[in-house]
């Protein structure tokens, strides 16, 4: 069987397509700009939940409304002007409380696709136009081309090899690529702006009380620092979620800690962690930690995972 001219199609579609995707990658030298806390944690990849989170209290920040303990009351208009997505959290809030004079944080919480479908892209568009982020195509004409294209090289290989595995595995990547191309569209990049303000950054630790998703709602945590303790042993695991993590500069050096929470106390824990791991998890993220009591720092991540 020759296989010539089908290997030959696909390696120029190939071709096309990574040349597509390198010149869509060029990134216009930008000036980060102070971005507001929402745009940067959806930057940096945490989820819906999270970031609708921040934005309210946001709105808290700037008197939209009224945040004391784990109740939010509506407060009258304020004369600054609302971003899109702020003004999307204060009206489903507002509409959610309804005419109760306050409500619990828990019941304002969206549905997750009402977040993702609408919420979200209010979000992006607000980093694209503070030059953070940007889609790789203008248009949906490229991926559309881009996908019609596999129909040259699907077409060869099963006009050469038939109903045989070639000619399978040809309409199975031609779909798969297809459809992947067509659903991802335009795309959403971040510029060098963007990874700028993205990138893990200088915090000081909140000793006050954190707000925390543990899956079955909203509820406020105090962090606290894990031992020293001179008695148990040297080792053992801990497992919860990532709430919160920070880094402190201290002259030359730099220390990296984030907070671990069982789901039900009332306190996070915080450990010492290497900059890899601090810069591979994120809050939200469920882990499994080798830690050394007596000293509250971590020796090895065991399990790690960003879904749940």
């Amino acid at each position: 069987m020759d296989l010539v001219w089908p290997a030959t199609a696909w390696a120029l579609w190939a071709a096309t397509l990574l040349s597509a995707f390198k010149v869509s990658s060029r990134d216009d030298s930008v000036e980060a700009v102070e971005a507001p806390a929402p745009v940067v944690e959806h930057l940096r990849g945490l989820r819906a939940q999270d970031v609708f989170h921040t934005a309210l209290f946001e709105l808290g920040a700037h008197d939209w409304v009224t945040i004391e303990g784990d109740r939010v009351t509506p407060a009258p208009p304020q004369p600054d002007p609302l971003l899109p997505y702020e003004r999307w959290v204060l009206e489903r809030v507002t509409a959610r409380i309804a005419d109760a004079p306050s409500a619990p944080m828990i019941a304002l919480m969206p549905d997750g696709a009402d977040l993702e479908r609408e919420f979200v892209p209010l979000v992006r568009e607000c980093a694209i136009e503070l030059g953070l982020a940007r889609r790789r195509w203008p248009t949906m004409i490229v991926p559309v081309l881009l996908a019609c294209a596999l129909v040259v090289p699907w077409y060869i290989t099963v006009s050469y090899a038939g109903l045989s595995w070639p000619g399978m595995i040809a309409t199975m990547v031609s779909f798969v690529a297809g459809v992947g191309l067509l659903m991802g569209g335009r795309g959403f990049l971040l510029t060098s702006a963007g990874r700028e303000v993205a990138a893990p950054g200088i915090a000081p630790a909140n000793p006050q009380q954190e707000w925390i998703f543990t899956g079955s709602g909203w509820q406020g945590v105090e962090v606290e620092p894990a031992g020293p303790s001179a008695e148990g042993p040297s080792r053992r695991e801990v497992a919860g979620h990532v709430v919160k993590r920070w880094a402190e500069a201290e002259s030359d050096s730099c220390h990296y800690y984030i907070a671990l929470h069982d789901g039900s106390s009332e306190k996070a824990t915080a450990f010492m962690v290497d900059q890899g791991l601090y810069e591979d998890v994120l809050p939200g993220d469920s882990v499994r930690l080798l830690v050394r009591p007596r000293s509250g720092t971590v020796v090895r991540l065991l399990a790690h995972d960003r879904h749940w």
